[in-house]
C-alpha cells in the first residue's frame, strides 16, 4: 500500500463520490496544516460568538452608568450578523481597508458537517441551472416539484429562492407555535411576492446585511427585469396585525435591543436611502475609497487610508463621530442630538436635492452641502429593514439550529440531494419541539447576545483588566438567578419526560446551555478577585449538574482540586484543626475530587492525565501508604522522543511559486512504487473548499530534495516519511489524523447510525448524526461506545469489526464522515488495527474515545505522520510523529494529543528536518 502525503482536511470530508478517479498531481504538498489549527474556541459550542470587532467595545460602554451594568445598557451589542456596518461596494479587499482582525472566518453549521463536500461555489450552481434551462418546465411546477426534479430555470426560479423557501416552508409547517400572529402575517405577504423582489431580497439578505446598496450597481439583470419595481415593491410599506404582546428585556439586558422590538403595526422589506440616510456620518461611508479621495481633496482634508478619511471629514464636519459605522439606534441619537443646530449658517439652507430628494439635514450647512454631494453621485440605495431582517434570521435559526449560515448553508442541502450519492440508511427526526415555546426562543436569542457581550469583554477590549472583570462579573450575576431556575426544570424534563440520554442533543437549544457558557465565564472574574471561596462553590454547583457542557467537567474537576489544595484552608471553618491539620483535610479532599473526575463517565479523557498527576503528588504529601496508592504506571511514556532527519534542502531563487516548488512525489505502494493518482480539478477545488480557512498554512514551507526515493523536490513530511520508510523499515501516510477519522468512521459506523437517537438526523443526505461535533454524542450513546471500545481490546475483534462495515458498503461508496473508500486499501487497514491490538493494552480504545468525546475540538492536532511495522515474530507497533522544521513550533492542540498518545502506550516522535546542504531551485 502507500507511503503518501495527504494534506489535512477538514474532519468530515468523504471523497467518495461514485465518479472519483484519484489522479496524479504535480502540486506540492502542502505544509502540514495542523500546525496552524485553531485550538482556542471552545470545545462544544454550537453557537459560537463570532470574531469580534475591537471598536465595539468602546461603543459598549459609551452609556452613563459608571457600574459595570452599564454594558447592558441603552446601546447593547446586536447579533453578529447586524453588527457589520459594512457597506455594499467595499468587498473589494483593496477598498475595505480593515484590520485583519475585522475579518471573519467561515463558520459551519451543523447541517453543513453532516453533509457531504459538494462543489458550492458560483461557477458550479450557474452551470447546473443553465444546463436545467434548457428542458422543459410546466408552468404549474412549484417548490416542491422542482426540488424533486432539480430544475430551476433563470429568470423564473432559483436554488437560492427554493433554498430560503424550504427552510421557512419546513419551520412553519412544523413549528409554527414559535411566532405570532403579526410575524405570521409577514410570512404570508412573503409568499404573495413576486419571483423577482424574492429573489432580490434573498440575494440581499446573504450579502452584507447591515449595508446599503446602491440599486444602480446591484445587477442580476438575468433574474430581474425592472430593478426599479422590484425594489419599489420592497420598500412598500404594508399593514399589520396588532399583536397584544409585552416583550420584557431578558436577564442581562437593562433594556430591549432594537432589533428585539416587536414588528408594530407596519412593515418595509427594505428601506430607501432618501428616508434613512440623514447625516453626513452615514452618507460619507457610502462612498468608495477612490471617490472618497476626491471628496476629501474639496473638503482639505487629508489621510492616509480610508478610516482617516472619514474621521478627518467628521471632525471637519463638527461631528466627533465613532471611526466605524453607526448602529441604527446612534442614527437617530444623532438627528435628536443636533437639533439645536437649527438655526446655525444658513448659507446653505436651500440645498435641497435638485432629483427630488428632499434632504432633511440641509439645515445644517456644511453636512448638507457634502452629504447631497454624496447622495447624488451614489444615487438611490436600498436596505433590508432590521425588524423582518431579525424575523427571517429567526426562522433560520430554527432551521438549521445555529446562529450562523452563509449562501453554501442555503445551498448545500438542495446540492447534497442532487449529487446523486448514497449515504447511510438511518431515521430521519426533526422534532418540533426543540423550542418549547415563543418565549423560550426569544430567550435562546437573548443568551446568544448576552454570550457575544461577555466574548467581546475577555477576548477583545481594550480595557483594564479590573473593568473587564467588573463587567464580567456583573452580567454573570445578573444571569445567575435566572439559570438555577432554568436548570432545575431541565433537571425535571430529563427525570420524567426523556429517556437516558434521549435529551442531551435537544437541551442545547435551551437557555440554559448558553447561560451555563456564562456562567462558567463568570469563574473568570472570581478567580481574578481572589474569591476563592465564591469560585469554589460554583464550581461545585457546575459539577453537581450533568445536563450542560459535559466536555468542560475535566477542567471544573482540574480547577476544584486547585482550590482545594491550595486556597481553601484559609477559607473554611476549620471545625477546631490545627492549621497543619486543615491543610491536609483540604488536600484529601483535593484528593477525593481527583478521584471523581477520574471515576466521572463524562470527564474526558484528556483531562485525566493532569489528575493522575495531581493524585499521585497529593499521594507522596499526605504519605498515604504505598499499598493504598494509585498506580498509573500503565499510562505509557512521558516523553516524546526527537529524532533528526539530515536532506538537502531547496532554497528558492524567488518568493513566488514555481512549477518545482510545487511539485510532489507521486503515490507510493507499501514498496515504495508509484502509483497513478490523478485528480481532476473539480475535486482539487472540492478537497480545498472543504479544508477550513483558518487551518490552511500561510508560509513557512520548505522544499527538500528525496534521496532516497524520488529525487524529486518534495515538502520536509515527505523528507521525513521517506526516510521512516527506507531506513527504518515503517509503513505510513501523511494523514494526519485521516487515518483516526477513517477508523473511527468504520469501526463506529452502526453506533452512528443505527443507535436511535432523536432529531440528529434531519435530512436523508447526512454522513454523520448532527451531534458528532458536540459533547452530546457520547453522552447520547456512553453504553454503546463505552462497549465498541471494549470490543476493541479483544484480540481480532476490531478487525472483524473493519471488515465487515467494508463489505457491506464498499461497493456502494456509501458517504460516511472520515472514510476515504478511495484513498485506504482494506489490507492496510487491517494491518494498522492488528498493529494497535497487537499488545491486548486497548491502545485503540483510547484513541477512539477520545474522537467519540471530542471529534469536533479534536480533529485537527493530530501528528503529521502515521506509521506502523508488523514484525516477523507477529508483534506489530504504531508510530505518529509530527514533522518539524527551522519555522515550525508545537501548537496547544498538537501538544494536547501527543499527551494523548504518550499516555495510551503509543510512541511519538518529534522528526527535525535539519539542511545537510543547501541548493538553489
Amino acid at each position: 500500500m502507500v507511503l503518501e502525503e495527504k494534506s489535512l482536511s477538514t474532519h468530515n470530508v468523504i471523497v467518495n463520490s461514485n465518479n472519483v478517479v484519484m489522479q496524479s498531481t504535480t502540486k506540492k504538498i502542502p505544509h502540514p496544516a495542523s500546525t496552524r489549527y485553531n485550538d482556542n474556541r471552545d470545545d462544544d459550542d454550537d453557537f459560537p460568538s463570532p470574531i469580534a470587532k475591537r471598536r465595539k467595545i468602546e461603543t459598549l460602554l459609551q452609556t452613563p452608568s459608571k457600574d459595570a451594568k452599564s454594558l447592558y445598557g441603552n446601546s447593547p451589542l446586536r447579533s453578529p450578523r447586524r453588527d457589520k456596518r459594512v457597506y455594499e461596494d467595499h468587498e473589494n479587499e483593496n477598498e475595505l481597508e480593515q484590520d485583519v482582525s475585522d475579518e471573519r472566518l467561515p463558520v459551519q453549521t451543523q447541517l453543513e458537517t453532516a453533509l457531504p463536500p459538494v462543489q458550492t461555489d458560483k461557477e458550479a450552481i450557474e452551470a447546473y441551472e443553465a444546463y436545467k434551462a434548457g428542458e422543459a418546465q410546466d408552468d404549474s411546477e412549484n417548490l416542491h416539484t422542482r426540488l424533486e426534479n432539480r430544475s430551476w430555470i433563470r429568470g423564473r426560479s432559483s436554488i437560492y429562492v427554493d433554498a430560503f423557501n424550504l427552510a421557512l416552508e419546513t419551520v412553519l409547517k412544523e413549528e409554527s407555535h414559535l411566532f405570532d400572529e403579526a410575524e405570521n402575517t409577514v410570512f404570508s405577504i412573503w409568499r404573495d411576492l413576486g419571483y423577482e423582489a424574492q429573489y432580490l431580497y434573498v440575494r440581499l439578505f446573504l450579502r452584507k446585511t447591515a449595508a446599503w446598496h446602491r440599486i444602480g450597481r446591484l445587477g442580476y439583470y438575468d433574474d430581474i427585469t425592472d430593478m426599479d419595481s422590484v425594489v419599489a415593491e420592497l420598500q412598500l410599506n404594508r399593514k399589520l396585525p396588532k399583536v397584544e404582546e409585552e416583550v420584557k428585556p431578558f436577564p442581562g439586558e437593562a433594556v430591549l435591543p432594537e432589533d428585539a422590538m416587536p414588528l408594530g403595526t407596519s412593515f418595509q422589506f427594505a428601506e430607501c436611502s432618501e428616508e434613512h440616510i440623514n447625516t453626513l456620518d452615514e452618507a460619507s461611508s457610502l462612498l468608495l475609497l477612490d471617490e472618497l479621495k476626491v471628496l476629501a481633496k474639496e473638503a482639505k482634508v487629508q489621510g492616509k487610508n480610508k478610516r482617516e478619511l472619514l474621521q478627518n471629514l467628521r471632525k471637519t464636519s463638527g461631528k466627533q463621530a465613532g471611526l466605524g459605522f453607526l448602529k441604527r439606534s446612534e442614527t437617530e441619537e444623532s438627528i435628536n442630538s443636533n437639533e439645536f443646530n437649527k438655526d446655525s449658517q444658513a448659507e446653505d439652507e436651500d440645498e435641497t436635492s435638485t432629483s427630488g430628494t428632499h434632504t432633511p439635514i440641509s439645515k445644517y450647512n456644511r453636512d448638507a452641502h457634502y452629504t447631497k454631494k454624496i447622495l447624488d453621485q451614489t444615487g438611490k440605495c436600498i436596505r433590508l429593514s432590521l425588524l423582518p431582517l431579525k424575523l427571517f434570521e429567526r426562522v433560520h435559526l430554527v432551521f438549521y439550529r445555529s446562529t450562523e449560515w452563509t449562501e453554501k448553508s442555503l445551498t448545500t442541502l438542495l446540492l447534497a440531494k442532487i449529487s446523486r450519492r448514497n449515504f447511510p440508511n438511518y431515521i430521519v427526526s426533526r422534532s418540533a419541539n426543540i423550542f418549547e415555546s415563543r418565549s423560550l426562543l426569544l430567550e435562546f436569542e437573548a443568551s446568544l447576545r448576552t454570550q457575544f457581550r461577555v466574548d467581546n469583554v475577555i477576548e477583545f477590549s481594550h480595557l483594564p483588566v479590573h473593568k473587564q472583570v467588573d463587567a464580567v462579573r456583573s452580567i454573570f450575576e445578573a444571569v445567575y438567578p435566572r439559570w438555577r431556575v432554568l436548570l432545575a426544570k431541565e433537571q425535571e424534563k430529563e427525570d420524567r419526560v426523556y429517556e437516558t440520554g434521549e435529551g442531551a442533543y435537544l437541551r442545547r437549544f435551551s437557555p440554559a446551555w448558553v447561560y451555563t457558557r456564562i456562567v462558567h465565564k463568570g469563574l473568570w472574574p472570581l478567580a481574578r478577585l481572589r474569591e476563592h471561596k465564591r469560585e469554589h462553590e460554583l464550581l461545585t454547583e457546575l459539577l453537581g449538574q450533568y445536563l450542560f457542557h459535559a466536555s468542560r467537567r475535566g477542567a471544573w474537576y482540574q480547577r476544584k482540586a486547585l482550590l482545594e489544595e491550595h486556597y481553601m484552608y484559609a477559607l473554611s471553618d476549620a471545625e477546631g484543626r490545627s492549621e497543619e491539620a486543615n491543610k491536609k483535610f483540604w488536600k484529601r479532599v483535593s484528593l477525593r475530587t481527583c478521584e471523581q473526575g477520574l471515576e466521572d463517565n463524562e470527564c474526558h479523557i484528556i483531562y485525566h492525565y493532569d489528575l493522575q498527576k495531581r493524585i499521585t503528588k497529593l499521594e507522596k504529601q499526605l504519605k498515604i501508604p504505598k499499598r493504598e496508592q494509585h498506580e498509573f504506571s500503565h499510562v505509557g511514556l512521558s516523553k516524546a522522543r526527537e529524532r533528526t532527519v539530515e536532506g538537502v534542502q531547496i532554497v528558492p531563487l524567488e518568493r513566488e511559486e514555481t512549477p518545482a516548488r510545487r511539485a510532489s512525489p507521486q503515490r507510493k505502494d507499501s514498496n515504495g512504487r508509484s502509483q497513478s493518482r490523478e485528480r481532476t480539478k473539480g475535486q482539487e477545488q472540492e478537497q480545498r473548499a472543504a479544508t477550513p480557512t483558518n487551518t490552511r498554512r500561510g508560509g513557512g514551507k520548505t522544499t527538500w530534495l528525496d534521496e532516497l526515493d524520488t529525487n524529486e523536490y518534495v515538502s520536509v513530511e515527505a523528507l521525513c516519511l521517506s526516510h521512516y520508510r527506507h531506513v527504518l523499515g515503517y509503513k505510513g501516510y501523511h494523514s494526519e489524523g485521516g487515518i483516526l477519522r477513517c477508523l473511527f468512521g468504520l469501526l463506529f459506523y452502526d453506533i452512528m447510525f443505527d443507535v436511535y437517537v432523536p432529531n440528529v438526523f434531519q435530512t436523508a443526505y447526512q454522513t454523520c448524526p448532527l451531534d458528532l461535533h458536540t459533547d452530546a454524542f457520547y453522552s447520547a450513546r456512553t453504553s454503546e461506545i463505552n462497549s465498541r471500545i471494549n470490543e476493541l481490546a479483544e484480540p481480532g475483534r476490531a478487525a472483524q469489526i473493519l471488515q465487515r462495515v467494508w463489505d457491506e458498503h464498499r461497493e456502494q461508496k456509501i458517504c460516511v464522515i472520515g472514510v476515504r473508500w478511495e484513498e485506504y486499501e482494506l489490507d492496510d487497514l487491517l494491518e494498522i488495527v492488528y498493529c494497535f491490538t497487537a499488545d491486548g493494552q486497548g491502545k485503540l480504545g483510547v484513541v477512539m474515545r477520545v474522537l467519540a468525546q471530542e471529534y469536533g475540538a479534536r480533529g485537527g492536532g493530530v501528528p503529521d505522520l502515521f506509521l506502523w511495522k508488523k514484525e516477523d515474530d507477529g508483534s506489530g507497533k504504531v508510530m505518529f510523529s509530527e514533522v518539524k522544521s527551522e519555522n515550525d513550533r508545537l501548537s496547544d492542540t498538537q501538544r494536547l494529543w501527543i499527551s494523548v498518545l504518550l499516555n495510551a502506550g503509543i510512541e511519538v516522535e518529534l522528526c527535525h528536518a535539519a539542511a545537510r546542504e543547501t541548493r538553489p531551485e
